[in-house]
């Protein structure tokens, strides 16, 4: 028994909607298109999960950030899908694809074929088990990756107010995390064996403000060691963490979030993987030419720095869902996917956007006190990152466009003093003239034309759209 598609999204979540919608813009037909998940609703906003969803007033709950709300599009609820002929196939779990004969097999047997295949499994959460550590069973232990994660961890927060919680790992989901616990009144520290919080991104100083602030609301650090043993109550609740350093942490809540893993199980032996994802081109196509993968699983190349990457970020996964479903509705039209990496965060009352790359050296500018600062990261003379919290729509913009151009930079002093003028200058200057590229026809007729770089065009566009709507988003959608 089995059903056949022309088309089939496997995995379902920020990428699926995006994906689903995209589709739906580029003419496809009631009946062809099928979304195939393991979870038990319609694909929404995870960033909602560690935000909004954990307020103690007003909580975000669905069908609210269904997506594509996350980028001010349409509410893509179980009844949208019905209403334009998609097929949700949910709480299924696939257990073996053949990419060859182009067939999946659910758990329950059933077969789904079809003609073209959208990778969207995202990554999964790593166990506490996979570094040594027993204790991932007790109840009062919470990851967070989706919706019955984040119901979980809702509970156990209802059932501890005002108690003890250990947050495991100094990055995003950790930073978050501790920022909403706090909020609801919880006693929290932080754990991390990194010698500050977002080690993979923040500098020292940058990082150092936000611990500083952090600790202004009552959040505790631990920082160079981690965790190795849970100690247990009678029903088998963790009731305090051990640490390396030998030091005990009284715990009735404990968060792990150590960092994910692609999910490519089902691919391997078939698809060419690399970074720990599944390699595609530009157009976000793999090594089969009937296969297309998006989001946190998909090593594609970013064109600004000339090599292949992995992003975990929700705009990446958007955008590549978009260009995806463009490159297999219309490959005629649609070019090489021109990604500028872009990351952002909201905790408490601060709101801070990043734009490229944090490699070479990092010039800090603008004043830690007042709220509004940043830094430049300078590669081989040419501006190559961008970080800034606390700016306007115009600064975000401009720090996004600025890192686009990657503009020559002589003098770090310099740029240091000039902060965030130098982003607004290098935005608004007019672009050199395109290059004219000589074309000799078959008649013999030497015809002249401008070598339109359209994608980088489109490239200045995007970064500025996506810094405005960050903006946008921030301020109209803080709980989120």
């Amino acid at each position: 028994m089995g059903r056949a598609f022309v088309y089939v999204i496997l995995g379902g979540g920020v990428a699926a909607g995006y994906a689903a919608l995209e589709f739906t813009r580029k003419g496809v037909s009631p009946g062809e298109l099928c979304i195939i998940s393991e979870e038990p609703v319609a694909p929404y906003e995870r960033p909602a999960l560690s935000k909004g969803f954990l307020l103690p007033e007003s909580p975000a709950r669905l069908p609210s950030f269904h997506t594509c709300v996350g980028a001010n599009e349409e509410r893509l609820t179980p009844k949208w899908y019905k209403e334009h002929g998609i097929e949700l196939v949910l709480g299924t779990r696939v257990k073996s694809v053949d990419v060859r004969r182009k067939k999946l097999l659910t758990a329950t047997g059933e077969t789904i074929s079809y003609k073209i295949l959208l990778i969207a499994t995202g990554a999964r959460a790593l166990k506490l088990e996979e570094f040594g550590v027993d204790g991932s069973e007790a109840e009062n232990v919470c990851y967070l990756r989706d919706l019955a994660d984040a119901n979980g961890l809702v509970n156990v927060m209802q059932s501890c107010s005002s108690g003890n919680a250990v947050v495991i790992g100094g990055g995003y989901i950790g930073m978050e995390c501790a920022a909403s616990l706090a909020i609801n009144k919880i006693n929290v520290t932080l754990v991390f064996p990194e010698v500050h919080c977002m080690a993979r991104l923040f500098t020292p100083k940058i990082a150092s403000y936000y611990e500083e602030y952090y600790q202004s609301k009552g959040v505790k650090f631990v920082k160079g060691t981690v965790l190795t043993s849970f100690e247990f109550d009678s029903s088998g609740k963790v009731m305090a963490v051990n640490l390396r350093d030998g030091s005990q942490l009284p715990a009735d809540l404990v968060v792990v979030g150590i960092g994910i893993r692609p999910n490519t199980s089902l691919f391997e032996g078939q698809l060419t993987l690399e970074k720990g994802g599944i390699k595609v081109n530009g157009k976000m196509q793999t090594s089969n030419d009937s296969v297309y993968a998006v989001g946190d699983v998909a090593a594609f190349p970013v064109k600004l720095f000339g090599e292949t990457r992995r992003l975990e970020h929700v705009d990446s996964a958007r955008k590549s869902a978009k260009h995806a479903v463009a490159a297999i509705m219309e490959p005629k039209k649609s070019g090489e996917f021109d990604y500028l990496p872009f990351f952002y965060s909201r905790v408490f009352g601060l709101s801070w956007q990043f734009y490229g790359d944090n490699v070479g050296e990092a010039v800090h500018f603008g004043d830690y006190s007042s709220g509004t600062f940043g830094a430049y990261w300078i590669s081989k003379g040419h501006l190559v990152g961008s970080f800034l919290e606390g700016g306007t729509k115009e600064e975000y913009e401009a720090i996004a466009k600025a890192t686009s151009l990657k503009p020559p930079v002589e003098d770090l002093a310099e740029l240091g003093q000039q902060g965030l003028n130098f982003a607004l200058t290098i935005s608004k200057k007019p672009q050199p003239a395109l290059p004219i590229e000589v074309i000799r026809s078959t008649s013999g007729l030497v015809l002249e034309k401008p070598v339109y770089a359209w994608h980088a065009a489109a490239g200045l566009v995007l970064t500025a759209s996506i810094a405005g709507f960050a903006y946008w988003y921030g301020r109209r959608r803080r709980r989120w």
